[in-house]
């Protein structure tokens, strides 16, 4: 799996949301609505979530494995900050 594509839109104005992120993998599969959150250990990604009817989030899209959560991260942490 390839990351060959990464659009951020900064959000300015709200508290901990920093911006949402669009990636493209490998020129043919995209996933949208990504957001990258200020927590109180730094930047951390939060996956595209839907809300269920007991108010609780539920994520609708998200890596298998530890180690391609940390490659997302670190990709699209180094693309914000190098905006």
């Amino acid at each position: 799996m390839k990351i060959t594509d990464i659009r951020i839109k900064k959000v300015e104005d709200k508290n901990r949301l920093k911006a949402v992120v669009a990636i493209t993998i490998d020129n043919s599969f995209v996933i949208h609505e990504l957001r990258l959150i200020e927590g109180d250990k730094g930047l951390f990604l939060a996956m595209p979530s839907r809300k269920l009817a007991d108010g609780s989030f539920r994520d609708i899209a998200h890596p298998i494995n530890i180690e391609t959560r940390e490659l997302l991260e670190k990709l699209i942490i180094e693309a914000y900050q190098a905006l």
